[in-house]
C-alpha cells in the first residue's frame, strides 16, 4: 500500500510540475509583439484622425487626441460621399471578377494539367507570366483598345483587367492543387460513364476547394481598393467605385481630410473583417499551393 500510495504522489508531481519559462521565449513574443503593434499601427492611426476635426489635423505628434470625437465625419462620408452607390459598384464588380477567374482557373488549369497536347506546359507558363506584369503597367494600352471598341465608362473596363490579372494566380494555386489529385479517380469516372464536365465540375471541383476559397479572397482583395485603372477608364459616377467616395471631399482649394479618412476607414473595414474571420484558410491555401506546386 505505502507503495502504491508514493507512486501516485510522484506521478501526481510529475503531472503538477511545469516547464520553466525560458528567457527565449519571452524574447521571441516581444519581438512578435512589437511587429504586430506595427503592422496594427496604420489602423490605429487611420481611425484616430478619422474621429478628429480638420482643425486638429496638424498637431504635432503620430496620434490625435481630439477633444470631440466627431462620429459626424463617417454620416458625411455615408452620405455625402455617394457610399452606397459606390459600394454596391465595387461589391458587383468584385463578386464579378471572383466567378469569371474561378470558373476560368478551373478549365484552365484542367486543360493544362489534364489534357494531353503539345502546347499545354508553354499556354500555362506563358499565362503564369502575368504574375510578372504590373497591372498599372497596361492603362494606356488598355485605354486605346477599349477607346476604340466604345467600352470605356462601362463595367466591362474595369472587369477585363481585374479578371485578367488575377488569373495567374488563379491558375497557379489551382493547377497545383489539382495535379495532386490521382488521375485513376478520373479514369474511375469515365468508365462509370461521366463526361467530362461532370468530372470537372462534380469531381475535381469538390477536391480542390480549399484552392478555390483561397483564389477567391485573394482576387476580392487585390481589387477592392484598386484606384488607378478605375479613374482612367470611368469618367461618370454610374459605376465608380468605392475609392472615388474620397474624391467628393477633395476641393480646388482645400479638403475635408477628417471625413476622407473616415471614408478610408470605412472603406477598409469590410477587408479588415474578411481577413480577420479567413485568415487562416488563406495562410493554409497559400501554403499547400505553394508545397503542392
Amino acid at each position: 500500500m505505502t507503495t502504491n500510495v508514493g507512486e501516485n504522489l510522484t506521478s501526481r508531481n510529475k503531472l503538477t510540475t511545469h516547464k520553466p519559462f525560458h528567457p527565449m521565449k519571452l524574447l521571441l513574443y516581444t519581438i512578435l509583439m512589437i511587429f504586430a503593434v506595427i503592422q496594427i499601427f496604420p489602423l490605429i492611426w487611420l481611425v484616430d484622425f478619422s474621429l478628429a476635426s480638420n482643425s486638429e489635423m496638424f498637431t504635432k505628434g503620430l496620434l490625435i487626441w481630439p477633444e470631440n470625437i466627431r462620429w459626424d465625419n463617417y454620416v458625411k462620408a455615408f452620405v455625402d460621399g455617394n457610399f452606397l452607390l459606390y459600394f454596391k459598384n465595387s461589391l458587383l464588380i468584385n463578386v464579378l471578377a471572383v466567378i469569371l477567374v474561378i470558373i476560368i482557373s478551373i478549365m484552365l488549369a484542367f486543360a493544362c494539367t489534364r489534357m494531353h497536347w503539345k502546347l499545354s506546359g508553354t499556354v500555362r507558363n506563358i499565362v503564369l507570366l502575368g504574375m510578372m506584369i504590373p497591372i498599372h503597367a497596361t492603362l494606356l494600352p488598355n485605354y486605346v483598345i477599349y477607346d476604340r471598341i466604345g467600352i470605356t465608362d462601362t463595367l466591362w473596363a474595369l472587369l477585363i483587367p481585374y479578371v485578367a490579372f488575377s488569373l495567374p494566380q488563379g491558375l497557379f494555386l489551382t493547377s497545383a492543387f489539382m495535379e495532386s489529385i490521382p488521375k485513376e479517380i478520373e479514369e474511375a469516372a469515365m468508365i462509370d460513364g461521366a463526361g467530362i464536365y461532370r468530372i470537372i465540375w462534380q469531381i475535381i471541383t469538390p477536391m480542390i476547394k480549399s484552392s478555390l476559397v483561397t483564389v477567391a479572397i485573394m482576387t476580392f482583395l487585390n481589387n477592392w481598393n484598386e484606384f488607378m485603372m478605375a479613374s482612367t477608364y470611368l469618367s461618370s459616377p454610374k459605376w465608380r467605385t468605392l475609392p472615388f467616395s474620397v474624391l467628393e471631399f477633395t476641393g480646388l482649394y482645400a479638403s475635408n481630410y477628417s471625413v476622407q479618412f473616415a471614408v478610408m476607414a470605412l472603406t477598409a473595414a469590410p477587408m479588415v473583417i474578411i481577413y480577420i474571420i479567413l485568415n487562416k484558410q488563406i495562410t493554409r491555401g497559400v501554403a499547400m499551393g505553394a508545397v503542392k506546386g
